[in-house]
């Protein structure tokens, strides 16, 4: 039997060991996660977030169900998220324009950087410089010659304020010394039946979204906004190649948690996300979306912080320069 002093001295070194793990990362997830989705049901973005969510579960062994919550450039879905309570239950997947443009254009009663916590870069989704095919020549640089032999006469398409086709003319007549109207659109399908129709002479859209009219010859492609070209129109050169470095803006796609979520629970859903993206299937079906899936070492949380302050840091001082506000 033991010693009472035998006791005492087991007593104490229990007490000094640390526990395993705290318990919430031992039993997280134990009920459904809810993933909110900043623009309407059928988009891109949606699109992309219920083919995670459908793979997730499997990795996670709880449902992840997602929510669209739209309107105000993603501003509403992001300060939902942003209030929801930081334990792993609710996730937020955005991109250029819900996390990053919308914050210079809209007031907001949330910081970007501060309130939430990244999880992962997902994938990025190429946009191009796109026409309708009575315009002259086929480069970009026959544009840029074309748009100054004839100011103030072009119309490039906008897809709402502080958008990223928005954001990006503005930045090219910066860039170029072109000057061209600007016409607000309530969404790209609107402006690509304009532009079909030779209503409208340009603008910056999802190359995915719009291949197929230029696969067709219904739209002229001039230039994709990236460093590389698009393996799904190889034929495309960028922004670079065509003589005009510095104009890319990459379209990229993350999943944050609000601030102050468990380390052990963004570890637990970082995983998930890289087992998603691993996935055969998943890839296969990602591809077929005109999606490009981020490397395998910026698919981290700090990946995702990077870009998303790089962006911020760009970006935003371009719109307030240019006064792009939502009114």
């Amino acid at each position: 039997m033991p010693t009472k002093r035998a006791f005492l001295r087991t007593l104490v070194a229990s007490l000094c060991v640390p526990p395993v793990a705290p318990a919430v990362a031992e039993t997280y997830p134990s009920r459904a996660i809810t993933l909110i989705v900043p623009f309407p049901a059928g988009g891109p973005t949606d699109v992309l977030a219920r083919i995670l969510a459908a793979r997730m579960k499997e990795s996670l062994g709880q449902s992840v169900v997602v929510e669209n919550v739209s309107g105000a450039g993603g501003t509403i879905a992001v300060s939902k998220a942003v209030r929801s309570a930081p334990d792993g239950y609710t996730l937020s997947i955005g991109q250029l324009t819900s996390h990053v443009m919308s914050g210079a254009a809209y007031v907001t009663n949330y910081d970007l950087l501060k309130d939430l916590e990244p999880v992962a870069l997902l994938t990025t989704s190429p946009l191009w410089v796109i026409g309708r095919t009575g315009l002259p020549g086929n480069s970009l640089q026959d544009v840029v010659a074309w748009l100054k032999a004839n100011p103030d006469k072009a119309s490039v398409a906008t897809i709402g304020t502080g958008s990223p086709a928005h954001v990006w003319a503005v930045f090219f007549q910066e860039q170029t010394g072109t000057r061209f109207q600007l016409v607000p659109y309530r969404g790209a399908a609107p402006a690509i039946q304009d532009m079909i129709g030779g209503r409208i002479d340009l603008a910056s859209l999802e190359a995915s979204s719009t291949l197929p009219y230029v696969k067709s010859g219904q739209i002229k492609a001039f230039a994709m906004l990236t460093k590389s070209r698009w393996a799904a129109a190889p034929e495309v050169p960028t922004t670079g190649e065509a003589g005009l470095p510095g104009l890319e803006m990459p379209y990229w796609n993350g999943l944050w948690v609000p601030k102050g979520t468990p380390k052990e629970i963004v570890a637990k859903l970082n995983g998930a996300v890289v087992e998603t993206l691993a996935d055969p299937a998943v890839r296969q079906r990602l591809i077929e979306m005109g999606q490009e899936i981020a490397p395998a070492d910026q698919q981290t949380p700090e990946g995702l912080r990077k870009r998303h302050q790089a962006d911020i840091e760009k970006w935003w001082p371009i719109m307030k320069a240019a006064n792009i506000r939502s009114e």
